[in-house]
């Protein structure tokens, strides 16, 4: 036996070539039907530009604008999402080049994260509705949805007037400006409105999240453009999907007002489906837009360079960077799609239909063919440099060697395979640039090894529910959103911000800056005395300075009342805090200092503190508070009194620049109270003060103090 072992390599060589064999067969048939969906997408485009694209003239942005604006919903399912959703909610606002729409953040019970952050986000944008899932979560996206959906009719009821559209999105999203005018274009001509999703640009080091950037390229390029001109109908990405009013109710007409299917993890793709079935019309659209873009030359070794391209108008977000997130979330897609979908809806439709269902299922047999391919091939190579070394020299004539029909199938394969490598190079190629085009190639390794998990997890959930009756639940994705910075946010002026919001009426702002030039009253009064509320404008005051946002307690006041001068407290108008007894040092301003006054707020501490923004209420009671007045909740939850410098400028009874020079020379603990100081300082009248102090205490009265 101990002589014999070479042979044992040797049979056991002749079964790898044996398995070879039966891997390239297999991955051949997987070969034909890419062929047949790249010969489609090719000819499809040749004929096009001979014919279409010489007839028709394409459709502009301009001609979006030129279509008056129908009433649009957002959705936008919730679960432990707190630390995206607010950075979503606000660059979509801040993005959307459209004013007739309302947000609809669905948010489950037992998430109080997530409640208090889109709670928040409610104070700015008027358009901003929050839905509560009324059980714990996580369910599944479905269940989230139906009731989201359910919260808009309700909606629609009350204001009596129904949403056009319907468009989906997720937390992590990033929008383009004429998103909601393009699908205003389309409705109601069509039902389901399907634009594309692409990956942010990554690092090229980041070889998992690459795997998206490459894959989503091609897909929503080549792809889904061959399964609506084939079918003539489109899945839902679950997201950047627009559906029309009707599609809406023939879904929730035909399961009992819950159009999403909660027994599926992909009800974006069942969806789909399902109104191809009802005979809804489907498109997906590749509108020419442009982006700005700042792209890492040469493998990220050259400079950062900022770059207009034109791209189709899509959705773009952050995909996952780690292998783990990347298989548990590509397992929920092939669950739902390969393997939900086979038990749920079958094997139905057109050939076209089962062509295609054929495509989006083979991934659960294919991933493992792949990944038997890769291991054979692994050992082939190491059988090979053992032969060179000589080790082992014993070897069973090849199969390969008698039959040429085996070499022509490994020919075919590895010329498909080339096509596979030179078609996903272009695809990325156009999107992101040629450094990515070509690392696209060993990223495609990667993406095997992500899909061959994701099939595995995805057959063992499968198994197990139906097995042991285990429940399939929402497997939530961890998601990540670019900083305002990275995505170029445009943070506008107040009065447009808030506009923006719906916080107020233009013509409210129109009036406040009116004011504002005659009266040298800051803007954010004047607009609060226009009727907009102060939490509101401290809300939009943080945004536009990009500082944090904080709401005061006496005990942080109390804690850090000495870490600052009192008269640079005044004079500035800014209130030391401590978050805890033992935290640092951190000023709350109602509105962003000049570098004069930080500059001084720096030398009082001796160190650089932190900014916060908190309601000029909150500033005034807390100033008040330091120098022994009422306590802190008791001034902050009544009405605002304003400061006697306030209403003496709000009285034109004091200039802004002699009030500045006077409040810069004042002492407290020397000098008593401020309006004998202005009066012994000659800014303003003895009658000028009284007048003010009769006005404050008026206020004072009717705010209850």
């Amino acid at each position: 036996m101990g002589d014999y072992w070479p042979y044992w390599f040797a049979h056991y060589y002749r079964g790898l070539e044996f398995a070879t064999a039966i891997c390239a067969f297999l991955i051949l048939i997987s070969s034909l039907d890419d062929l047949f969906t790249d010969a489609w997408f090719w000819s499809r485009e040749a004929y096009r530009a001979v014919t279409v694209r010489r007839r028709y003239k394409p459709l502009t942005v301009s001609q979006l604008y030129d279509r008056p604006e129908q009433p649009m919903a957002i959705m936008v399912p919730a679960w432990q999402e707190y630390d995206v959703i607010a950075q979503m909610l606000e660059n979509m606002v801040a993005t959307l080049d459209y004013a007739n729409y309302v947000v609809f953040v669905g948010t489950y019970v037992n998430d109080p994260q997530t409640i208090a952050e889109v709670e928040r986000m409610k104070v700015r944008y008027r358009q901003l509705v929050r839905v509560e899932v009324p059980h714990d979560g996580p369910t599944c996206k479905a269940d989230c949805l139906n009731w989201v959906v359910q919260a808009i009719v309700l909606h629609e009821k009350n204001a009596g007037v129904p949403f056009a559209g319907i468009v989906l999105h997720d937390s992590e999203d990033i929008l383009h400006p004429v998103e909601l005018r393009f699908f205003n274009y389309l409705l109601p001509r069509k039902d389901l409105i399907q634009i594309p999703v692409m990956s942010l640009e990554r690092d090229w080091t980041e070889l998992v999240a690459g795997t998206y950037m490459d894959e989503f390229a091609e897909w929503h390029a080549k792809d889904l453009v061959v399964r609506e001109s084939m079918s003539r109908t489109v899945p839902s990405a679950g997201v950047g999907t627009c559906f029309s009013r009707r599609a809406m109710l023939g879904l929730a007409a035909q399961t009992d007002n819950q159009p999403f299917n909660t027994d599926s993890l992909t009800e974006d793709y069942d969806i789909g489906a399902r109104l191809g079935a009802m005979g809804m019309k489907s498109v997906f659209c590749r509108f020419p837009v442009q982006f700005e873009v700042k792209r890492r030359t040469w493998f990220g070794y050259g400079p950062i360079k900022d770059k207009i391209i034109t791209a189709p108008l899509c959705v773009r977000e952050f995909f996952p960077d780690t292998f783990r997130a990347a298989y548990r979330q590509k397992a929920r897609w092939t669950l739902g799609i390969g393997l939900q979908s086979w038990s749920q809806i079958g094997w139905g439709g057109s050939l076209a239909v089962k062509y295609l269902l054929f495509r989006d299922r083979k991934g659960i047999i294919a991933s493992f063919v792949t990944a038997a391919a890769y291991l054979i091939a692994f050992q082939l190579v190491l059988f090979f440099f053992l032969a060179h070394m000589g080790i082992l020299a014993t070897r069973f004539p090849s199969i390969f060697t008698f039959d040429p029909w085996l070499r022509l199938l490994l020919a075919a394969n590895g010329i498909a395979f080339l096509l596979r490598i030179v078609q996903r190079i272009y695809f990325v190629n156009r999107l992101y640039g040629w450094e990515h085009g070509l690392l696209s190639v060993p990223r495609m390794i990667v993406g095997n090894a992500i899909n061959f998990m994701a099939a595995a997890r995805a057959w063992k959930v499968f198994l197990s529910n139906i097995f042991l009756g285990t429940p399939v639940v929402w497997d939530k994705t961890a998601h990540s959103y670019p900083s305002a910075e990275a995505l170029g946010a445009r943070r506008g002026r107040l009065g447009e911000l808030l506009v923006s919001w719906r916080a107020i009426p233009a013509e409210e702002v129109d009036r406040a800056l009116a004011e504002q030039r005659s009266t040298e009253v800051p803007l954010g009064r004047l607009l609060v005395s226009h009727g907009l509320d102060e939490e509101t404008l401290a809300e939009a005051i943080s945004f536009q300075a990009d500082l944090p946002r904080v709401h005061l307690t006496e005990e942080q006041v109390k804690a850090a009342g000495d870490a600052v001068p009192i008269d640079v407290c005044i004079r500035w108008r800014a209130l030391p805090f401590r978050h805890g007894p033992h935290d640092k040092v951190c000023i709350a301003v109602a509105s962003p200092l000049d570098d004069e006054g930080r500059t001084a707020i720096e030398a009082a501490l001796k160190t650089p503190p932190t900014f916060f923004i908190a309601r000029e209420g909150e500033i005034a009671a807390g100033l008040r508070l330091l120098r022994g007045g009422p306590r802190l909740h008791e001034m902050t939850a009544a009405r605002t009194v304003p400061l006697l410098g306030d209403i003496l400028l709000e009285r034109r009874l004091v200039r802004r620049k002699a009030l500045s020079e006077a409040l810069g020379r004042y002492l407290p603990h020397q000098d008593g109270l401020i309006g004998d100081f202005l009066v012994a300082s000659g800014v303003v009248s003895r009658e000028a003060v009284q007048e003010a102090l009769d006005i404050q205490q008026a206020l004072r009265k009717e705010a209850g103090e």
